[in-house]
């Protein structure tokens, strides 16, 4: 472990690291290729158990803040890193993914034409597969646009504005809502960014500043589905009757989620997240999916993500 903090950064970066030895030194690289060069960087080790902290020891730089923890998920050790940071803005960087060397700059310079703004976003691009890239576009947004989004829950689909590693948020907004909530594993950066987008302004640039390295996520396995941990809706109920858009964003969440628990059959937990959408944000794909034999679905989801990893990406949402 070294620790040697700078104070007063402009930025500081968040990295989470859970067995990430194989990835980690490409993202750390890309961090210290950045044209904005006025940060901290401050990684917290997730107690991996692979070569991922041997990795990290390796670079010699005294912006590097390791700390190491026991195992306690992604919303723990970003909360560490946001509780350690002294800089004005925080951005979060996962172990996979990538940023190109105007990211900060872009960033810095977004928050600087809008200082008051809860995210500064920056765009970016999905890896499906080692060859395929997909561009996210979104609903009244062209992709010359910059500047702060008018109706932030409609734009942010199809695709999400706000993706954690291609974003920075204020440190004193993230220590007024306290965080990511602990034991939260599904959606916890959704819940996050849904709350602060409920209260301030969300600006984002025009320029591709990142990669998303896409994975199949393992929860997709049927009993990591009935372990799953999600957000509570609940606490959004007064502001989605306020707000016809972060309902019918929300309520695409809670089809997703109500999909998947069907999908693996836990009708329950199923009937759960479905009884609270207005029918009129059920739609007739997903009326359809819903009558359809579970085990079928299974099919088409295989089907699908053997379609994503040779380029092809399609969603049920649009």
């Amino acid at each position: 472990m070294f620790i040697k903090k700078i104070k007063n950064a402009f930025f500081s970066i968040v990295i989470p690291v859970y067995n990430k030895a194989n990835y980690i030194e490409n993202t750390i690289n890309s961090v210290f290729n950045q044209t904005f060069t006025d940060y901290e960087v401050i990684i917290i080790n997730d107690e991996s158990t692979d070569d991922s902290e041997v990795v990290i020891q390796k670079f010699n730089d005294k912006r590097i803040q390791l700390y190491s923890q026991k195992n306690q998920g992604v919303s723990v050790a970003r909360n560490l890193g946001i509780e350690k940071s002294t800089g004005k803005l925080i951005v979060f960087l996962d172990a996979d993914d990538y940023w190109f060397p105007n990211h900060l700059e872009e960033l810095a310079y977004i928050h600087d034409n809008f200082p008051d703004c809860g995210m500064y976003c920056s765009r970016y691009k999905i890896q499906t597969a080692k060859n395929h890239f997909q561009i996210p576009y979104y609903n009244g947004i062209e992709q010359s646009f910059r500047g702060i989004v008018a109706d932030y829950f409609f734009s942010n689909r199809p695709f999400r504005i706000t993706w954690t590693s291609s974003l920075a948020v204020p440190k004193k907004i993230l220590d007024e809502i306290r965080g990511f909530t602990p034991g939260v594993t599904n959606g916890q950066d959704l819940e996050l960014w849904t709350k602060i987008g409920i209260n301030y302004n969300v600006a984002i640039t025009n320029k591709i500043t990142a990669i998303y390295n896409f994975h199949i996520p393992d929860s997709l396995a049927k009993n990591n589905v009935g372990l799953m941990k999600l957000m509570d809706f609940e606490q959004f109920k007064i502001a989605e009757q306020k707000n016809p858009s972060l309902k019918k964003f929300l309520d695409l969440y809670r089809i997703e989620y109500g999909l998947r628990y069907y999908i693996f059959g836990y009708k329950d937990k199923m009937k759960f997240y479905l009884q609270d959408i207005e029918k009129e944000n059920l739609g007739l794909k997903i009326l359809l999916l819903l009558s359809l034999p579970s085990f079928i679905l299974r099919l088409f989801l295989k089907l699908k993500k053997r379609l994503k990893k040779n380029g092809f990406n399609f969603s049920i949402y649009e």
